[in-house]
């Protein structure tokens, strides 16, 4: 059995690290085995060291807290730490997930770490809440600006600029670039709703496309009709998406 508590930090501000550190420093039963600056070292050495526990800042560069949280499949313990975010915070506090507001007091940071105690006896009581803090983040309605997926061990961000289309794949969807295809677990609907309808086109209950690719549709038979890309792949169009494209190009 484990005598300490392993945990890692994860902020890309140094001050805010350093901060923690000095707050774990009260509690010898913690052990720092990690600190990280970005989301892609993170996941690394989580699934290195597989920490007890770790501090998550949500305002990250390259990808952000909640990107991280969907990107781990067996998270550890999660402490986070935010700047004012309205919209997180009511996300924290509806699944009751406990959170640190910058800046914070060792009062506060102690009280964080007796909810995580807690939790580190009984991790499915968190795991719901997690999964929960995701579904409510995904209500939100703005429009993505890339998107980030997993590809085996390495983390892949996608431009929205280099999606050809996406396709249904039961409980996910099929991301295809140019490049390459990406699994990504997800909704069609929920990409219906966070893509720039400027840009995407949902064509078909199982398909999504870039409005850029379409090069022409094409009647196969009566009242059936395709959508030819650039590069003459095709797919297929329902009655639904060939009124939204009459619409679109109007």
């Amino acid at each position: 059995m484990k005598n300490k508590t392993t945990a890692i930090i994860i902020d890309d501000e140094t001050l805010a690290r350093e901060l923690i550190k000095k707050y774990i420093a009260n509690h010898t039963n913690i052990e720092v085995i990690s600190e990280c600056s970005n989301g892609f070292e993170a996941i690394k050495k989580i699934n290195e060291k597989k920490p007890d526990l770790i501090f998550l800042d949500i305002q990250m560069p390259k990808i952000n807290g909640f990107e991280m949280l969907e990107l781990l499949e067996n998270p550890p313990v999660i402490i986070f730490t935010t700047a004012y975010d309205q919209y997180a915070l009511k996300a924290f506090e509806v699944n009751a997930v406990d959170y640190l507001l910058k800046p914070f007091s060792q009062e506060r940071f102690d009280e964080a770490l007796n909810k995580a105690f807690h939790y580190l006896e009984n991790k499915s009581l968190q795991e719901n809440k997690l999964k929960g803090l995701v579904k409510l983040n995904d209500q939100k309605h703005d429009f993505l600006e890339r998107i980030v997926v997993k590809d085996g061990q390495d983390i892949s961000i996608i431009p929205l600029e280099k999606i050809r289309w996406i396709e249904a794949q039961d409980d996910y969807v099929m991301i295809h670039t140019l490049q390459k295809k990406f699994l990504k677990q997800k909704t069609m609907k929920y990409f219906e709703e966070h893509l720039n309808p400027k840009d995407f086109i949902r064509i078909h209950r199982s398909f999504i496309v870039a409005a850029k690719e379409i090069k022409k549709v094409e009647l196969v038979e009566k009242e059936t009709y395709q959508v030819v890309l650039e590069d003459r792949k095709t797919l297929p169009l329902s009655r639904t998406g060939y009124n939204k494209l009459k619409d679109f190009f109007k």
